[in-house]
């Protein structure tokens, strides 16, 4: 969503052409602004689709850098202490929602495609990463099992809390993360994040059956 598709297709190119992470030579560079370059004119405006959506912030040039490699202690650290202050908390101060909005939120992979519109209803679109429920048999494997996440982790506040700042930005915990920072980049609303924080944290949510 948003930026995603174009810094996954950008990190797939870099790696190609590149091979290996940053070296900091000048042929590196020539290599990433040349990839870089080649995605730009194969990127059309479509729908709601801008070419606005090509570029990419502080975190995701970084995080493009470094595609075959982990990135440096030194950058994870720059880069989870940048994001972690764009997490804002709940403004009533209250992390949970409705959980069986949440589900459906979860399951919902529409918003933000060239296809749709600015009023098609947004999703998360969790399963395409995660396995949430055991009664779901069609999940992705790239995320980790959500499957009993309260149910093992505790459903106190400090579980709560961390439950929201991963969804509202998963770059504050883990640099350079495939999952999209659905509140800092605007994706989700604060209700709708609050709903899949009920999923994962309310004990009669099919997560923690």
């Amino acid at each position: 969503m948003h930026r995603i598709l174009f810094a996954a297709a950008c990190a797939a190119a870099l790696a190609g052409c590149a091979g290996t992470g940053p070296s900091g030579s000048a042929s590196d560079a020539a290599v990433r602004a040349k990839a870089v370059e080649m995605l730009k004119t194969s990127f059309k405006e479509r729908g709601i689709a801008k070419l606005d959506r090509l570029d990419q912030d502080e975190t995701q040039l970084l995080c493009s850098q470094y595609t075959t490699v982990a990135p440096p202690k030194d950058v994870v650290e720059k880069i989870e202490k940048a994001n972690m202050a764009l997490v804002k908390p709940p403004s009533d101060g209250k992390y949970l929602g409705d959980w069986k909005r949440g589900e459906q939120i979860a399951q919902r992979g529409t918003g933000f495609q060239y296809s749709d519109t600015k009023d098609t209803p947004v999703g998360a679109n969790c399963y395409a990463c995660h396995q949430l429920s055991k009664a779901e048999i069609s999940y992705g494997t790239i995320g980790p099992s959500l499957n009993n996440f309260a149910k093992v982790r505790g459903y106190g506040p400090d579980i709560q809390k961390y439950a929201w700042g991963k969804v509202y930005n998963a770059h504050a915990y883990s640099a350079c993360s495939f999952m999209p920072r659905f509140g800092s980049q605007g994706i989700l609303s604060e209700q709708q994040i609050k709903d899949i924080v009920a999923l994962l944290m309310d004990p009669e949510s099919p997560v923690n059956k």
